[in-house]
């Protein structure tokens, strides 16, 4: 990789993407974009005849990002700086280009960190519910009048209702909200003004691992608060006056009286009631993190209420996309066992049966997982639950495809679950037709795979 320790965010201008049209580099792009950098990206997926048409290279353009096919074409002797995700594989024409040109390569983490260097960071960590929190947090900030800025994992619904990818935005304050990433690691390179955790559980890497990417994390922030609820989290506390909790452990912040409606969720925080147009006691845990880091930036109890109450949610995390045959059909990022197991736990209050859909993604990591997604799945089934899987997602690359989802279907029979394989997923529409009865809940969780919208919403359109 070229040297780029002297990149400087502010003295660049021209910026290129290599994989723009992923959720965290079209982001960076985006922000970038919003602050004035003259911003041009490519991707795999924009091929000569698909760009014309492709729906995210038509939002970025919408951003003022120019988009190019992976080819080398959009990088130029004016390109001050490339960007690439950790998709990107030094064999890349573009990545070599970059370096024949004597260009500085970034990674996606060091420019975040660039940016969050530039503002007044709220850096929301933990493995399960930092993109929800992080929109919560958001939501907030904004309906107190801070202008915040926002660099997120997934889209905003009402920011894509305006026609944007809906997962970075320029406010005019000095307040910026990110999720920092402990799958990579990059989370230690941030120096937040405030830091949250909500979880830690295994993903990606082991406990012990994890365990010491949060403290390097804890040690750089300047505030940081924590889910006094999870051990592991409430470990890292370091002032229990700030720490948040759905339990009754000692915490500044405590929401209790949990209550679901269908697709709504009522609770109180501190005997401030709130009502959010959401479902999941792992929501609820989502939104008093945000209350309680939004809290520590001024803002009163009453205010983070009223901006819940109109929170609508962010993309394919909890997504209803409708009622059909009598049945909610949820569309859900959920990809790993703790995620997984909350999503199906979320939905069962709504319903008598949860018909559970679920693609793996990637070998190494349903390898790396095969027992904790089989212990965590099984557990919040009910007997009546059913578990659905079709074939692990491959993106491409060197993986050794020495495990598939049936490994995981086999080992929950084992266990008396009612759990099914289907390896082709498109296959599933009529088998599902059949089992689908009046009163159930048909979950679909998967993440990686940039198809799975369409799926989902073909899947629904054709049952």
């Amino acid at each position: 990789m070229q040297n780029n320790s002297t990149i400087s965010l502010s003295a660049t201008r021209n910026f290129f993407f290599i994989g723009v049209a992923g959720t965290g580099m079209s982001a960076l792009a985006q922000y970038c974009a919003g602050v004035g950098k003259k911003v041009s990206g490519s991707d795999r997926y924009f091929t000569p005849e698909l760009l014309p048409t492709h729906e995210t290279a038509l939002q970025l353009k919408k951003a003022n990002i120019h988009c190019f096919p992976q080819d080398g074409s959009g990088i130029t002797n004016e390109t001050e700086c490339v960007v690439v995700s950790t998709a990107v594989e030094e064999q890349n024409i573009e990545y070599q280009k970059a370096i024949s040109l004597g260009i500085p390569i970034l990674k996606r983490s060091e420019l975040l960190t660039l940016i969050s260097q530039s503002k007044r960071t709220i850096a929301v960590a933990g493995t399960s519910g930092k993109s929800t929190t992080t929109a919560m947090l958001f939501d907030i900030l904004e309906k107190a009048g801070l202008g915040p800025s926002i660099i997120s994992g997934a889209g905003l619904v009402r920011l894509q209702e305006q026609g944007w990818i809906g997962n970075a935005f320029v406010g005019t304050g000095d307040v910026l909200v990110i999720e920092a990433d402990e799958s990579d690691g990059s989370l230690i390179h941030y120096r937040p003004y405030l830091g949250i955790v909500l979880n830690i559980d295994k993903d990606h890497k082991e406990l012990d691992e994890l365990a010491e990417l949060f403290k390097t994390f804890q040690k750089n922030c300047e505030k940081m608060i924590v889910n006094a609820h999870h051990s592991l989290a409430a470990n890292f506390s370091t002032n229990t006056s700030n720490n948040f909790t759905t339990a009754h452990e000692k915490a500044g912040y405590t929401a209790s009286n949990y209550q679901q409606d269908g697709l709504r969720m009522s609770f109180t925080i501190n005997g401030v009631p709130f009502v959010v147009n959401t479902f999941g006691k792992h929501n609820m845990e989502n939104a008093v993190a945000a209350v309680a880091g939004a809290a520590l930036m001024g803002v009163d109890l009453m205010t983070c209420s009223a901006a819940l109450q109109q929170y609508k949610g962010i993309y394919r995390r909890n997504q209803v996309l409708g009622q059909k045959r009598g049945c909610w059909i949820i569309d859900d990022y959920a990809h790993n066992p703790a995620k997984v197991a909350a999503a199906i736990k979320g939905v069962q209050p709504m319903c008598k049966r949860v018909i559970a859909w679920f693609q793996p993604h990637g070998y190494g990591p349903t390898r790396f997982l095969r027992n904790d997604f089989v212990e965590e799945i099984s557990q919040a089934l009910r007997p009546n639950d059913q578990i659905w899987m079709s074939e692990i997602f491959y993106a491409g690359g060197t993986a050794v495809k020495d495990i598939s989802a049936n490994d995981l279907i086999h080992d929950l029979k084992k266990k008396g679950v009612q759990a099914f394989f289907c390896e082709f997923r498109n296959d599933m529409l009529e088998r599902m037709k059949e089992t689908l009865q009046e009163g159930d809940v048909l979950l679909l969780m998967g993440a990686r795979d940039p198809s799975l919208e369409a799926f989902s919403k073909w899947l629904y359109d054709h049952l």
